[in-house]
């Protein structure tokens, strides 16, 4: 890992676990935390191959690989790593830095129909590496693949920086909403999710 991300040099030590167990208590009390694989699982083919990029506990890898889609789920937290093969068993793990990502580091052959990037993962990578971090997803997504993206815009990164750093990524914004659940973006919204594809494409 070349730096360390914003989830490490922003939080404290116990942060992790604080993360796994949040999870674990709001799936307990039966919470709706798969809205953003319903979305990826209406806009990908049947046995689609999808990476989720910072899977976090792993919550909407193990729900695409139910809908019967093959998951790679990558994270740079070895502890959030674990606890999503304990709790979503199904998908492969990986722990990586987004930035480092390749196909032939997660003995991938073959790329990726989709990269999802949920839970404001853009936020949280190592200042500097946003365009980097978008190259290595893109690069291990198909030419015709696309990746989508959701974080909070008033948190280190905005909506203009974050096109700048896709442009220079070679991406192109292809649709934006202000939820998960396809509310119409508007200037005013905090959040905002992005389908991005390879420019020229």
């Amino acid at each position: 890992m070349t730096e360390p991300t914003r989830w490490v040099t922003e939080t404290g030590d116990d942060h992790s676990q604080w993360y796994i167990d949040r999870f674990r208590r709001m799936a307990a009390e039966g919470k709706d935390l798969v809205g953003e694989a319903r979305l990826v699982d209406a806009m990908v083919p049947r046995q689609a191959r999808i990476l989720d990029a910072g899977c976090g506990t792993g919550r909407l890898s193990g729900e695409l690989h139910a809908r019967g889609h093959t998951v790679v789920g990558v994270d740079a937290d070895d502890a959030l790593v674990t606890a999503a093969g304990q709790d979503h068993p199904g998908p492969r793990y990986a722990v990586a830095d987004l930035s480092e990502l390749t196909l032939e580091m997660l003995g991938e052959a073959e790329p990726f129909d989709a990269a999802l990037l949920a839970g404001n993962v853009m936020v949280f990578v190592a200042p500097g590496t946003e365009v980097q971090v978008l190259r290595s997803v893109r690069d291990c997504v198909t030419r015709e693949g696309f990746l989508i993206l959701g974080f909070h815009v008033d948190r280190h990164l905005s909506l203009q920086e974050f096109d700048r750093h896709a442009a220079d990524a070679g991406l192109w914004v292809e649709h934006r909403f202000a939820t998960w659940d396809l509310r119409a973006w508007h200037d005013d919204a905090d959040f905002a999710v992005t389908v991005l594809r390879r420019a020229g494409v």
